[in-house]
C-alpha cells in the first residue's frame, strides 16, 4: 500500500469548504490515503461524512480510514481505523475489524512505535514532527519531536509510517528523507487556496524525499 500523501479531514479547518469538497480536490491531486477525523462533530454527523467519503474514495481506488472510532469505521465500511492513546487497543480493534483491515496507531517515541508494531498495527503516524495548531490536546512530549525522532522510529520498526504535525509541501521532503514513508496533513490541504494543487505539491515533495533517502538526488541531499 502507498502511504505517500495522507489527508486527515477536518471541516472546521477547511476555510468554509465541506469535507466532501476537500476530499474531491485531494483525490484530484492524487492523494494516497484519506482519513476522516472531524473531531468536533457528533457520531451521527461523522458517520454521514465517512459514508460520503467512502463513496468518493472507493470510486478513486483510495483507502479510507476513520479516526478513533471503530464503530464508525464498521458502519461506513471503511478500510480501517487510526487509533490514539485513548482509543481501543490495536488488538481489540483487530478483533472487531478483521485481519484485512488497516489499523494505524499514533506514536511519538521509538518505544511506543515498537509496542504498536508488536500489537499488530499496520502503520504508524509519528509526530508532531513540527509545531502544529491542529491538535489542541497534544502532550508536551509529543510537541515538535523533530526529524531525529523520525530517524529513530525508522530504525526501530519495520512497518510503514507517516510523519504528521506541521508538515507542508515545503518541508515534507525532509520528513521522508529522514525515514518516513509519507506525510499526513490536515491544514496543508484543507486550508490551502487550491487543495488539489497542494496535494500534488506534497506528492512531489514526498518523491523528492525518497530520492534523497535513496541517494539518487545528490543535489537535494543534506
Amino acid at each position: 500500500m502507498e502511504f505517500g500523501t495522507y489527508l486527515v479531514t477536518q471541516a472546521s479547518l477547511s476555510e468554509g469548504r465541506s469535507t466532501s469538497e476537500v476530499v474531491a480536490s485531494a483525490l484530484e491531486g492524487g492523494v494516497d490515503v484519506v482519513q476522516v477525523r472531524e473531531k468536533d462533530t457528533t457520531a451521527r454527523e461523522r458517520l454521514a461524512v465517512a459514508r460520503e467519503a467512502r463513496e468518493q474514495t472507493h470510486a478513486a481506488g483510495v483507502p479510507l480510514i476513520v479516526n478513533d472510532r471503530v464503530d464508525i469505521a464498521v458502519a461506513a465500511e471503511a478500510d480501517g481505523v487510526h487509533l490514539g492513546d485513548d482509543d481501543l487497543p490495536v488488538a481489540a480493534a483487530r478483533e472487531q475489524l478483521g485481519e484485512e483491515a488497516l489499523i494505524g496507531r499514533s506514536v511519538s517515541t521509538p518505544e511506543a512505535a515498537r509496542e504498536a508494531e508488536a500489537a499488530g498495527a499496520d502503520y504508524l503516524g509519528v509526530g508532531a514532527v513540527y509545531a502544529t495548531g491542529s491538535k489542541a490536546d497534544i502532550d508536551d512530549e509529543e510537541h515538535e519531536v523533530g526529524l531525529e525522532r523520525v530517524r529513530e522510529v525508522d530504525a526501530a520498526v519495520d512497518i510503514p509510517f507517516v510523519g504528521i504535525g506541521g508538515v507542508t509541501p515545503e518541508n515534507a521532503a525532509e520528513v521522508v528523507a529522514a525515514g518516513a514513508d509519507g506525510v499526513a496533513v490536515i491544514t496543508a490541504v484543507t486550508a490551502a487556496a487550491d487543495p488539489a494543487r497542494a496535494t500534488r505539491k506534497l506528492g512531489e515533495a514526498v518523491a523528492e524525499g525518497r530520492k534523497r533517502r535513496e541517494g539518487t538526488d545528490p543535489e537535494g541531499a543534506a
